[in-house]
């Protein structure tokens, strides 16, 4: 900010500005810096007027008056006389922005006076002060505010604009109207006025430019811009009227954009104005202008006044926004707004630097080019948004040599070829001109311009358009036919045909093209009419006392026109519609007509009408006479004079001609239908010559007389309906019609087939073309609408609305919003405006009520509903859906709360679980249970369940069942302390109850027992999934817990788990206990320590179930048991296999009941007297799992063996010995099957045990690693069917199998025998093939090919002690848990191709690791590609133009004729690829007799040649691979063609007697119609006509042919008869009334206008001189006119005598200046010795045989030019030193193209660098 300073005042102020005073003394002393000779005046140094020397001020006064601007740039001339010093340096600035003042001073040396200044000025600071450094000379005034004037203080406000002294400081006291000049002078730099750029500089005003230098008269132009000439603007003025109403309040009256100036508004009228604003960040803004004043509008100054009757607007800019002026209505009347501003074109075009230079050395060029500036974004846009204003002219591009150095090496052709060497300059290249898009009147027709380049070779590439803009582009749009379109041009009417009544009267109507030739192109619609009647108002008739009166002839009367075509326009005019029919039917009579007065309204394109007075110009006529030709017993009048006298009266002329038949005319039409007249001619009786017809008595005119002709239907033609709207008004549209081939039958009735558009000859006209191909205003394009906001209670949705502009070519370009004047459709709009659903809104959860232990939360709800408006309202609570309690109530836990005296500890809670399961095996009242179990229960039994807990309060103690929450109800009790208890079990009791002790929680399961002492399900329940998976969701630890437990279960491979099915928690020991209930043998030697207890509940149905109940009065009234003994149970189960599972189960439970009961004797003996007790007879065997169960089994074994004849038979099964993997250490080891032996070094004997049963008693077999083993001395069989090996040694090592075989089947068991233990696999070495089976177990170390789908099963069976731990791997990558089954098997399921590969398994223990592989091959079965594009290829390759089928399963059709040849394809896929195999009838091809045949592509295709009636049949082809096999079928019909009579064709005619139908021939093959051509060699049958139709015609006109015209050329006439016929059933035609036919059709024509040409001839002038091109040695041409004229001497354009043979008008001449010849100078030397790059030029000219001096090259160019340079010494070069070949290799370089072979080689120096 400039600091403030002012004019001398005291040494207070002076010391307050800051600045240096200075006194300077009449005697020339100065102050200061005296070293250098020269004063220097610091910023705002203030000086005493009055003390300054008179010299120094008038020096000063006059350098600055006649300062030039020599002074500012350099030392001025006089500096040279040497009586001055240099000057000194430039002062300090006198302002730091805003525009200041800088001078120089300097010395003068001599004693004498220096002529010239010693001060100069230049401007300085030219940068713009910041908004709030305030107005420099407000500054000044200011300064002075602490300085008393006339003893007062003042607060000083500047005076401005002061005319007389603008550089004097004028202040004004604030809120006074006292003005006083505080100094004669500013400081240097401030503005003279407030509006200009002017600075004072020592008091005086100096001009100043807008280049902010001094004296400069430099401005700015409209456009702001500083010596500009207007470009960057354009001027916008116009007028709005206003059309406000009480629905339409405002309207916008203009957009104005940012950055323009001298906006100007005038408004007329009551309407008010006002702004709405909106900045380039998209802020919006409104001003009302309520009142007159200046204001600031977003920073933009707007200066508006009101008055009464009109308001004004001006802004001076540049706009800082863009300002929408808009009209408020506010009176009856219309307003109106003239308004003009400088709008500034925001698209300018920005001259690009130069380009890369084209050649790195030796001289290239280099180019600018244009592109298209946003000066709003400050970016580049595409070219088009410069083209939309025409004051933007792009720049031309500059082009510039560059690179002028030398290239090393360079042999100085650079003035042959200044390119390079190889390449021309580029050059434009054009595409031919489209079509003129109209045929006149003015067109466009359009090009594409590229700019190529062409290589040595001649190759044309494009490049970019930079490269040619050394010359100017070639336009690529022009105007083209703009001469007028053609124009019918009447001439004259002829006289009237009659002197009296009415008659006809004729002209001639031509169309006339721009040259005034007579030619086609006009529209028939606006085509004049050539003939009109002419009523002549003289009577027909003559009377006995008068004259005749001849009517004058009306040649020269200009011609009128009675029915004026005349066409509705936008200017009111009158219409006439058509002429009434004549009021009588003979004589004089009238004729009327309506005529409206209407106007064309263009915005809809419909026609109203106005009253009369609206029309301007005579009304035309609405009536006029007419004349009906004579009446009955009138003669026409017949005038002597006109006959001239010839003949005497009436009398003689009747009997001297009468009328006479002569022959028929022309046939009407040539198709269809048409009619010959018989020709009456008015002949002289005594000469028989034709005579005028007017000589024969009218009325004796004999009838017409006609016949019909050309019957036979028209051939089909094309039938082409209108073209419909175009489909777009502006862009590109389409217009459609309806084209049809159709086939006229009978012009009579009107008859037309629709035909297929094969049988019309002629090509289809289009039936689609574009239309409207110009472009469209830019518009508003809004897209669709995006989602609401919210789903109901009311949003917002938004759609995105763009200004686009649609092109010609149907693209869009989008444009800047100010380019659309229409207002701007809504971008955001309200939805969704209902009421949503009430709902509850809930609180957080409060604090927990205690501090310490077992606390609770709870947390509100309120019932709330937002409404379509958007506000929420709270509504009543009914209106929300039930609350569960626990959604407002819930227990919370803290740390447990210190006992006093004792430390606190922190304990969760916790539940003390039973974990048992209880079996109710009779009735009881009550039981009590504790949570954790499962109990299985009788109907109607009470139960209460405890949940004991500790670190908890138990009235917080929650409970669920199957996941919701319990309450208490009149069937269960939840009590206050951890009780639940529920009265008289029923079915819906079942389920889990969970209790909830904080963060603790346990389940109780509770299933029912039938009277069947079957389990009862649970009743289906909808809520029960859902139910289930709440207890997931809400308890997902809980659900952890469960499934971990689940797993722990069924780790071992249940079946559900196998089948995938996640097993239901509860009900994991549904099948153990439904085993247990169903047990029936329960020990006899059990049963007797029982009394009978109660038999009041006996069921005796049965013996069965008599004997089963005894046994379960036996039992205790609850049986119990622990959950881990089920769990070993179920785990010991799921390893047996599945064959012996059921056998296993009966006994594992028959064991389990035992020790039930042992525990309940137990039980039972603590309760009993000591007399009471008995013992039991059997000792109940120590309970061990599976050894006491072995010996049960043996029993069981031995009581078979005993009873085998009664037993039912089965097929053999081992027992297994379940047992971990052991090392023995014995001697000698014994051991059973399932277990794993581990030899060590004192091992002596090992004894291997299989037990088998089954009925017949199975063999037993031993084998070894899948091998039978040989017994010897060492190996041996023992009795018992063991395997015994004596001193084992390491290559007894494997796995021992144990085989058991009967007549029903067999079983085996292996055993393992490991040495030291290491690891040991079973392994089979087998391929296994399977295509049938869903699922298939293998060995490792098989190979497996299988089908899609099925479930492998790779068993990876293992030894190893300790055990050995099995890994998986596929294609050497770790196979993940998902895969594994128990012991080491690997299920891969539903297999497909991505399974396919090597699976190895890995054994591993502490003494080493073994790995075994098997391979899986998917096999894919032959099946039918999708796809069958590569068979039908391979089809069309093999044979292109033979018939060929493909094979299907289901078989496929081919006819053929005999003696062809086919290709029949088989299409198959499958893996491995399959073999195919051709059949013939069920035989293999190569086996059929007489069958020509070749298989081609490897089976796929069958060549079947030379086919007859003994190839035709089926051809089927099999394909098959190890996976199955695919037949699929072909049949070859051998067909012949034949003729076959079908039904009649339509009836040549409706009516008359010629019609007939023709029975139909159709060819056949196969009874399908084929073209006739195949059976143009067989003979036709012989078919007859039928008559048809035969009937009379309706009356129907008919014409004879035109009679000869009445001229050859120059315009004549000719008619024809046209009468009304009936044709009758007998063929005869008779006349009837004409009322007959109008009534059908209207009345033909019966006289036309013909020969209308000009009569012509070809006229021609002499010939010119001998002086034309050049065409051979002295050979010229020389010319003379032809043109066309009439016989009269007119000329007529060349067309008019088209017709006859043109005289020639060019022809050879001998010319001297044709004496020319091509000359050639010697070849250069080659530019290289060798290589493919070396050439040579020479001098090619034309010049002349006589002077041998050149002249320009056309003269010769009849003869072919001689090459003016080739290629040289094109021999390879013996070094091969590698050397560049063009200029261009750095540049190659650079861009990275040395890979690309044409310069690899070109360029391989410097690329062999890179």
């Amino acid at each position: 900010m400039a600091q403030p300073a002012a004019p001398w005042r005291s040494g207070l102020l002076a010391r307050i500005l800051g600045g240096t005073w200075c006194l300077l003394y009449v005697a020339g002393q100065v102050c200061g810096d005296q070293s250098q000779g020269a004063v220097f005046l610091r910023e705002f140094t203030l000086i005493r007027r009055e003390s300054l020397h008179e010299d120094f001020l008038s020096d000063l006064l006059n350098s600055h008056k006649t300062e030039d601007s020599s002074s500012r740039t350099a030392r001025s001339e006089e500096d040279r006389d040497g009586l001055w010093d240099a000057w000194g340096p430039w002062s300090e600035c006198s302002r730091t922005c805003g525009g200041g003042a800088s001078y120089s001073l300097r010395r003068c040396l001599s004693s004498k006076s220096c002529e010239g200044r010693n001060i100069r000025y230049r401007t300085c600071s030219n940068v713009d002060c910041p908004p709030e450094a305030g107005d420099f000379r407000a500054q000044q005034c200011s300064a002075h505010n602490d300085v008393k004037h006339h003893g007062q203080f003042y607060e000083w406000l500047p005076v401005s604009n002061d005319p007389d002294n603008p550089c004097s400081l004028k202040c004004q006291a604030k809120g006074t109207a006292l003005v006083v000049e505080l100094a004669p002078k500013v400081l240097d730099g401030t503005r003279c006025y407030t509006e200009s750029l002017d600075m004072c500089i020592s008091g005086l005003c100096q001009i100043v430019g807008c280049d902010h230098q001094l004296g400069s008269t430099v401005k700015e132009d409209n456009c702001g811009v500083c010596n500009g000439d207007g470009s960057s603007c354009r001027l916008v003025r116009g007028q709005y009227k206003s059309q406000l109403s009480a629905t339409k309040l405002d309207d916008t009256v203009v957009a104005i954009p940012y950055g323009s100036r001298h906006v100007r508004l005038v408004l007329k009228g009551p309407d008010h104005l006002y702004l709405e604003t909106k900045t380039l960040q998209g802020a919006k803004g409104e001003n009302s202008l309520s009142s007159t004043g200046t204001f600031l509008v977003d920073n933009s100054s707007v200066d508006f006044q009101k008055f009464p009757d009109k308001e004004i607007l001006r802004m001076a800019g540049p706009l800082t926004a863009d300002f929408i002026v808009k009209i408020r209505n506010s009176g009856p009347a219309d307003s109106t707004v003239q308004f003009i501003f400088y709008q500034p074109i925001i698209h300018r075009w920005r001259e690009t630097d130069f380009f890369p230079c084209s050649a790195t050395c030796g001289g290239g060029y280099q180019l600018t080019s244009a592109e298209c500036y946003d000066l709003r974004s400050n970016r580049v846009v595409a070219d088009q948004y410069c083209h939309y204003y025409p004051e933007n002219i792009k720049p031309k591009p500059k082009l510039q040599e560059c690179n002028l150095d030398p290239c090393p090496a360079s042999d100085g052709y650079k003035q042959i070829m200044p390119y390079d060497l190889y390449h021309p300059l580029p050059r434009w290249e054009a595409t031919p001109w489209t079509a003129c898009s109209s045929s006149c009147g003015g067109g466009v027709q359009s090009r594409a311009v590229s700019c190529v380049e062409e290589d040595i070779q001649g190759h044309v590439t494009s490049v970019e358009e930079w490269k040619c803009m050394y010359t100017p582009k070639m336009p690529i749009v022009q105007p083209c036919n703009i001469f007028d379109c053609p124009k019918w041009l009447a001439q004259e009417w002829s006289p009237c045909t009659v002197t009296c009544g009415q008659g006809l009267r004729y002209r001639v109507v031509l169309c006339i093209d721009h040259r005034g030739m007579h030619t086609g192109g006009c529209s028939p619609k606006t085509k004049p009419h050539i003939k009109e009647e002419c009523v002549i108002p003289t009577p027909c008739y003559k009377p006995k006392e008068k004259l005749p009166v001849e009517a004058k002839l009306p040649w020269y009367k200009q011609a009128q026109e009675l029915e004026e075509g005349a066409a509705v326009s936008e200017e009111p005019s009158f219409i006439p519609e058509a002429w009434s029919a004549c009021t009588v039917t003979c004589g004089m009579g009238t004729q009327v007509r309506i005529v409206r007065c209407q106007v064309l309204l263009s915005f809809s394109q419909s026609v109203a009408d106005l009253p009369v007075d609206e029309c301007e110009g005579p009304k035309p006529a609405s009536q006029r006479a007419c004349y009906a030709g004579p009446c009955n017993g009138e003669v026409p009048e017949f005038n002597p004079e006109e006959t001239g006298g010839f003949f005497g009266d009436l009398q003689d002329f009747d009997e001297l001609y009468d009328w006479e038949y002569e022959g028929f005319t022309k046939c009407s039409e040539s198709c269809g239908g048409g009619v010959q007249e018989a020709v009456v001619s008015c002949l002289n009786k005594q000469t028989r010559e034709p005579a005028d017809e007017n000589l024969c008595v009218a009325s004796r005119r004999p009838p017409q007389l006609l016949k019909s002709c050309s019957l036979d239907p028209c051939p089909a033609r094309w039938e082409i309906g209108k073209w419909s709207p175009c489909s777009l008004t502006c862009g590109v549209g389409l217009q459609t019609r309806d084209v049809f081939c159709s086939h006229l039958l009978s012009r009579e009735m009107n008859e037309t087939v629709i035909l297929a558009d094969e049988l019309c000859r002629q090509p289809k006209p289009s039936t689609v073309q574009a239309c409207n191909r110009f472009n469209c205003p830019p518009a508003w394009y809004p897209a669709q609408w995006q989602l609401c906001s919210r789903t109901c209670g009311g949003g917002i949705q938004k759609r995105e609305v763009l200004c686009k502009q649609r092109m010609a070519d149907g693209s869009f370009l989008e444009l800047p919003e100010t380019f659309c004047s229409a207002s701007k459709p809504v971008s955001q709009q309200a939805c969704k405006k209902d009421d949503c659903p009430s709902e509850w809104l809930l609180s957080d959860w409060t604090e927990c009520s205690t501090s310490c232990g077992e606390g609770t939360q709870t947390r509100s709800a309120i019932c709330r509903k937002v409404l379509k408006t958007g506000v929420s309202a709270i509504v009543n609570s009914s209106l929300c859906p039930p609350l569960p309690f626990s959604s407002s109530i819930r227990p919370c836990m803290l740390a447990t709360c210190a006992r006093p005296g004792r430390p606190s500890t922190k304990h969760s809670p916790h539940i003390a679980a039973a974990r048992k399961v209880y079996i109710q095996t009779r009735r009881q009242r009550k039981l009590h249970f504790v949570v954790g179990g499962f109990a299985y229960l009788l109907p109607k039994t009470a139960v209460v369940l405890r949940c004991p807990t500790r670190r908890f309060r138990k009235p917080l103690i929650t409970w669920e069942k199957d996941g919701q929450h319990l309450i208490s109800s009149a069937h269960v009790t939840v009590a206050p302390f951890g009780y639940l208890k529920i009265h008289r079990l029923k079915p819906s009791d079942a389920g889990i109850y969970t209790c909830s002790a904080g963060p603790a929680r346990e389940q109780f399961v509770i299933k029912l027992i039938g009277g069947n002492r079957k389990l009862v399900g649970r009743p289906l329940s909808l809520r029960s999934e859902e139910d289930a998976l709440a207890v997931r969701k809400a308890n997902p630890k809980e659900a952890l817990q469960t499934h971990k437990h689940q797993n722990g279960i069924f780790s071992n491979g249940s079946k559900a788990e196998k089948r995938g099915i996640t097993a239901d928690p509860g009900s994991r020991y549904d099948d153990l206990v439904s085993r247990l209930l169903e047990q029936g043998g329960w020990p006899g030697e059990l049963l007797a320590s029982w009394e009978v207890q109660d038999s009041t509940e006996r069921n005796t149905s049965s013996e069965e179930d008599q004997n089963a109940e005894q046994a379960l009065l036996h039992l205790p009234f609850t049986m119990v048991t622990e959950q881990k003994r089920l769990d070993d149970i179920l785990r010991n189960l799921s390893q047996q296999p599945e064959e012996l599972r059921d056998v296993y189960s009966k006994h594992l439970v028959a064991q389990l009941a035992q020790e039930i009961f042992r525990s309940h004797l137990e039980h039972q003996d603590v309760l009993l007297k000591p007399s009471e007790r008995r013992t039991p007879p059997v000792a109940i065997p120590p309970h061990k799992h599976v050894s006491g169960f072995s010996s049960s089994l043996r029993t069981s074994s031995s009581g078979e063996a005993a009873g085998g004849s009664r037993r039912p038979h089965r097929k053999p099964t081992i027992l297994r010995k379940i047992s971990a993997a052991q090392q023995l250490s014995a001697s000698e080891v014994v051991t059973h099957l399932g277990q794993t032996v581990a030899l060590a070094s004192g091992t002596l004997s090992v004894l291997l045990h299989c037990e088998a049963i089954g009925n017949p008693r199975p063999t037993i077999s031993w084998a070894r690693n899948g091998e039978e083993v040989q017994f010897s001395d060492r190996i041996l069989l023992q009795p018992d069917d063991s395997l015994q090996i004596l001193a084992p040694v390491e290559a007894d090592v494997g796995f021992y199998t144990c085989n058991a075989t009967n007549a029903l089947g067999y079983d085996s068991v292996s055993i393992a025998v490991t040495l030291a233990g290491k690891p040991l696999v079973k392994t089979s070495r087998v391929t296994v093939i399977n295509t049938e089976e869903p699922a298939i177990t293998v060995d490792v170390g098989s190979t497996v090919k299988t089908v899609r789908g099925v479930n492998v099963t790779i068993n990876c069976q293992v030894a190893g002690v300790p055990e050995a731990e099995v890994t998986w791997f596929r294609n050497k990558s770790k196979l993940g848990s998902p895969h594994h089954l128990h012991e080491g098997s690997l299920l891969l399921t539903d297999v497909s191709s991505s399974d396919q590969g090597l699976y190895s398994c890995r054994a591993a223990n502490l003494h080493g690791e073994l790995t075994e592989n098997s391979q899986l091959l998917i096999l894919d079965p032959p099946q039918v590609p999708t796809q069958l594009e590569d068979i039908r290829a391979l089809l069309s390759a093999t044979g292109p133009n033979l018939p060929s089928v493909l094979t299907s399963p289901l078989g496929t059709h081919l006819v053929l004729d005999p003696g062809n040849s086919a290709l029949l394809g088989c299409p198959i896929k499958g893996h491995p690829t399959p073999n195919i195999t051709w059949f013939h009838g069920g035989q293999p091809v190569a086996s059929v007799t007489g069958l020509t045949h070749h298989i081609l592509a490897a089976g796929q295709i069958l060549q079947v040649a030379n086919l007859s009636g003994g190839s035709q049949g089926e051809f089927s082809c099999l394909a098959q691979n190890e996976a199955g096999t695919l037949v699929q079928k072909a049949s070859l019909v051998i067909q012949d063609y034949w003729w076959s009579v079908d039904r009649l064709a339509t009836c040549s005619a409706s009516c008359g007697n010629r019609g007939v139908q023709q029975p139909r021939l159709r060819c056949l093959l196969n009874s399908t119609e084929v073209s006739p051509a195949h059976c143009a060699g067989k003979v036709r049958p012989a078919v007859q006509p039928i008559a048809c139709n035969r009937r009379d015609c309706p009356s129907r006109w008919m014409v004879t042919s035109w009679s000869a015209c009445t001229r050859s050329c120059g315009g004549g006439v000719q008619t024809r008869r046209v009468t009304c016929q009936k044709l009758k059933a007998s063929g005869i035609s008779t006349p009837v009334s004409n009322d007959m036919c109008t009534q059908l059709a209207k009345r033909p024509v019966d006289t036309q206008a013909c020969n209308q040409q000009l009569c012509v001839e070809w006229a021609f002038s002499s010939w010119g001189q001998c002086n034309g091109p050049c065409i051979g040695p002295r050979l010229a041409v020389q010319h003379r006119q032809v043109f066309c004229q009439t016989r009269d001497g007119i000329t007529l354009p060349s067309e008019q005598c088209s017709a006859l043979p043109r005289p020639v008008s060019t022809q050879n001449c001998w010319s001297e200046a044709c004496s020319v010849h091509w000359r050639v100078s010697l070849w250069t030397l080659c530019t290289a010795t060798c290589g493919n790059y070396g050439f040579q030029s020479r001098r090619v000219e034309c010049v002349h045989a006589r002077t041998n001096k050149a002249v320009p090259e056309h003269l010769c160019s009849w003869g072919p030019r001689p090459a003016n340079w080739q290629r040289c010494n094109i021999t390879p070069c013996e070094n091969m030193e590698c050397r560049d070949t063009t200029r261009y290799c750095e540049k190659v370089k650079q861009l990275k193209l040395c890979q690309l072979s044409q310069f690899k080689s070109r360029c391989c120096g410097t690329c062999g660098k890179a």
